[in-house]
């Protein structure tokens, strides 16, 4: 019975954080949707990369599990290119919201979980069944029908947010690649070092920084940064607190609270863009949620 309390209650509060994850990733990218009005999103990620590890370290300082010797880490090559993967992901999704609506970016970014099927096949040479590939097709099939290439309404940038979910699944799969005696937060920490290091490259290659012209300019910097990196410490510790097939059908609300957003700062309600494609994509992602956690029960 009192384990059963215990379940209970770890698995709302890893509920609690993912909700918290949800509405901070949406912070960010209302601000990100402002910013990249007068700054290019390369710049917007550095800046990103730079203050949003500060949430997680503060955490690591706090914990005292800092020092030279826990923050080695022997295959530190692996560790920098999902780094680079993950930068080249954010400047995806962060050029995407200077064109699309809030709502059609989280939507086609749920393709993430389809993706790391995929990658895991090519990448771990897991075997996968029928039902997994059917997942994998309903989910492409959604986002074809959003993207509609070939009408008159595609865009370009439409294809940003699934190009984000190729760099961000096939960097979720390269975890397993590390000796299991490295720490989910160091890799985390080595991870947001090599995006930082590689986005300010990028940015240093293409002209250098704008100067930050106001007080408020430079304060939406700082918050959308922080809200990014305290976006993933939630998501992160959400993961920790519960089984991650038992909260990831909840990361689907990611899709209504963006169009909420949306909605209440930019006036956005994309329901013929959205409908029916999302409907493929979220059943394709509850097929893979199912299937996984079929097999983790038996």
């Amino acid at each position: 019975m009192t384990a059963h309390i215990y379940e209970k209650s770890g698995f709302a509060k890893a509920l609690g954080l993912l909700f918290l994850s949800l509405i901070f990733f949406d912070l960010m990218s209302v601000q990100v949707r402002i910013l990249i009005q007068t700054r290019p999103a390369v710049e917007l990620s550095a800046y990103r990369n730079v203050f949003g590890i500060l949430p997680s370290l503060a955490v690591l300082f706090y914990r005292r599990e800092v020092s030279i010797e826990k923050l080695w880490v022997d295959q530190w090559k692996l560790a920098l290119f999902r780094g680079v993967l993950v930068a080249g992901a954010q400047l995806c999704l962060y050029t995407s919201l200077g064109f699309i609506e809030l709502a059609t970016v989280s939507a086609l970014e749920q393709t993430n979980g389809l993706f790391i099927v995929l990658f895991s096949i090519l990448i771990l040479r897991e075997r996968v069944g029928p039902w997994r590939w059917a997942a994998l097709g309903m989910g492409m099939i959604g986002a074809v029908m959003i993207v509609r290439p070939g009408s008159v309404d595609f865009q370009w940038a439409s294809l940003l947010p699934v190009a984000a979910a190729v760099g961000y699944s096939s960097s979720t799969v390269l975890v397993q690649l590390f000796d299991r005696n490295i720490s989910t937060a160091l890799i985390y920490v080595w991870g947001a070092v090599a995006s930082a290091v590689a986005s300010i490259a990028l940015v240093l290659a293409t002209g250098g920084f704008q100067p930050v012209t106001s007080a408020t300019e430079g304060l939406m910097l700082l918050t959308m940064s922080l809200s990014g990196g305290i976006a993933v410490l939630f998501l992160m510790l959400a993961y920790r607190n519960a089984s991650p097939a038992s909260i990831a059908p909840f990361g689907y609300f990611a899709i209504l609270t963006a169009f909420g957003f949306g909605w209440l700062f930019f006036g956005e309600a994309p329901v013929e863009t959205l409908f029916p494609g999302v409907l493929f994509i979220v059943a394709g992602g509850a097929v893979v949620i199912w299937r996984q956690r079929r097999n983790d029960e038996g």
